[in-house]
């Protein structure tokens, strides 16, 4: 979601994340996938394209994701087993009114989520609408082809993304890169085939990116003691007030449990008095008259005091990428260009 860089990937970087996510042994050839989402995309080049490709699995190709009742309708008539898709696509699916015969006849057998955080909110909705087909979340990136880990049908674990694909080795790290006890909080980095060769022609940003084969994912997060990741935010998305640290994936995930609000994303807005101050972006559910009392209100019964964003905007909708993921970067200009 920052500014654009080349994402140089080898044959042997993506042949290793399709034969470790067939390792699993969760897709076979009677498999059938959908693709609706833009090609150009990793995710949904090597989930939703080369992955069934290489299975020998058929895949219902889908123009455009609008009009989203298509996607349904295909997913019913083609017998589609296997559906990936972004937060979004699972936010309005777990909302949406499908006909009794859909609910009745329906052949997916896995749902998967990857591309962004999944919303607690979103996940719970999926799992009361179609309480026999699991959602699974996965993590990746560009720069690991993309898939590093994903939760397990036989043990999936509420907000984690999984363990690491089996042939990849993850560490959670502190500033000096040096591994943290189990369950801190730390930078996410990866080792692995799936690790990419480099950026194009940018020689410091790939010395910055990749050392000593270990991948910086910017990401940071936790691990358990089964293994399983927990993604808390971005690095670069950490709000720092007055020395301590606030995670906005935190307070968009209390906002998104709101009935009246159908989305949020949480910015930090630089402030002389505490270096940065939490501010949010609200889009509320049709016919809500929420207002920022109102929201900021229901915070306080959730949050601690520091983490209540100081503004509250509340917008028609929120800046996406091509893939549906907030572009925080955007947000985070339109308020400092305030001060």
């Amino acid at each position: 979601t920052g500014k654009p860089k080349g994402v140089m990937l080898s044959y042997k970087n993506i042949f290793s994340n399709i034969e470790n996510i067939v390792h699993l042994g969760m897709i076979t050839n009677k498999d059938r996938f959908i693709t609706y989402l833009p090609m150009f995309h990793t995710f949904t080049l090597t989930a939703t394209v080369l992955l069934p490709l290489y299975t020998a699995s058929p895949i219902v190709i889908i123009k455009s994701i609008l009009p989203f009742s298509n996607i349904f309708k295909q997913t019913l008539l083609k017998r589609v087993t296997i559906f990936m898709g972004v937060p979004e696509v699972y936010n309005a699916l777990s909302k949406a009114k499908l006909p009794w015969y859909f609910m009745w006849f329906h052949k997916i057998r896995y749902f998967i989520s990857g591309g962004a955080p999944l919303p607690k909110t979103t996940l719970e909705k999926m799992r009361k609408k179609f309480p026999k087909t699991p959602l699974l979340e996965g993590y990746g990136l560009s720069e690991c082809s993309p898939v590093v880990s994903i939760n397990r049908p036989e043990k999936q674990k509420d907000l984690s993304v999984g363990p690491p694909l089996p042939d990849y080795q993850v560490k959670i790290v502190n500033d000096e890169l040096m591994e943290v006890k189990t369950g801190e909080i730390g930078e996410i980095i990866v080792k692995g085939d799936n690790v990419m060769k480099g950026y194009y022609k940018d020689k410091t940003a790939t010395e910055e990116t990749i050392i000593n084969g270990w991948l910086l994912t910017g990401d940071l997060g936790y691990v358990d003691e089964d293994g399983y990741i927990f993604i808390v935010d971005r690095k670069k998305d950490l709000i720092i007030s007055k020395g301590i640290n606030i995670y906005p994936r935190e307070i968009e995930e209390v906002l998104n449990a709101h009935p009246e609000i159908e989305d949020s994303a949480v910015v930090g807005k630089k402030d002389d008095v505490h270096g940065e101050i939490p501010v949010a972006f609200v889009k509320l559910a049709e016919n809500s008259e929420l207002t920022e009392s109102d929201i900021k209100n229901y915070l306080k019964e959730k949050l601690a005091n520091y983490k209540i964003p100081k503004h509250i905007y509340i917008v028609e909708e929120l800046p996406r990428n091509a893939t549906g993921k907030v572009l925080k970067r955007v947000l985070r200009e339109r308020v400092n260009k305030e001060i």
